[in-house]
């Protein structure tokens, strides 16, 4: 059996929309934060202590395999389980943007996001050189994706891919934590719009974050409690 240790506003979120996109089998098991961060029980099952995580009995029960990190869990999910679907193959017209994008998420985007989040919690100001350096770099990786997204559907090209799974989570639940205002970045919105229909993304949302509404308009959501608390 795959089980997904998914912790609630978190990008962990990925690997159970990827489920729900690929229909397979799973058991999902949700942790709230304690108060903020990973409980315990996440904490107790790697040794980076973080989420996502899934334990796998499918291939060799006496030996259940743990395995950490969204990209790897990804990729691991898509071909031990998905048939590699909502991956593209070498031979695809596309393999270069599908590749490039499934990985731009964790090495720029989600980074240049962190790097603001924390940066914001040292209130240095707007004119000083580090945070205005962060900024412009959040703003620059921001209006790539959305002039990527101004052209395509999907980061891939035509069709939805594992690559949209892999960032989506950045502009939208991620914003619980950092104030991003889309305004004025048409093609990042009409894609979270194409997003927030598929009914797997619905469902993952459902089943992994009860009550959360997704944040897919410009207006950013309100800061999630515990870290506007923290960070005050």
């Amino acid at each position: 059996m795959l089980t997904v240790h998914h912790l609630q506003r978190s990008q962990s979120e990925r690997i159970v929309w990827l489920c729900e996109e690929l229909g397979i089998p799973y058991e999902l098991k949700c942790y709230p934060r304690s108060p903020l961060f990973a409980p315990p029980k996440i904490k107790a099952l790697t040794h980076m202590g973080g989420a996502p995580i899934i334990t796998d009995t499918s291939f060799d029960p006496s030996n259940p395999l743990i395995l950490a990190e969204s990209g790897a869990i990804m990729e691991y999910i898509i071909h031990k389980h998905g048939e590699g679907r909502l991956a593209l193959p070498p031979s695809h017209k596309n393999y270069c943007d599908y590749l490039y994008w499934f990985h731009q998420s964790n090495s720029n985007l989600q980074p240049s996001i962190f790097r603001a989040m924390l940066l914001g919690t040292l209130k240095l100001g707007p004119e000083h050189p580090v945070q205005k350096n962060v900024e412009s770099r959040l703003k620059t990786v921001l209006d790539m994706l959305n002039d990527r997204l101004s052209q395509v559907c999907w980061l891939a090209g035509e069709e939805f891919t594992a690559a949209d799974i892999m960032t989506v989570v950045s502009v939208s639940t991620m914003r619980l934590f950092y104030t991003i205002d889309l305004t004025g970045y048409g093609g990042i919105l009409a894609w979270l719009q194409r997003v927030g229909q598929r009914p797997a993304y619905k469902t993952a949302i459902e089943k992994g974050d009860p009550g959360m509404v997704p944040s897919l308009g410009a207006e950013p959501p309100e800061l999630f409690p515990a870290w506007a608390a923290a960070t005050q």
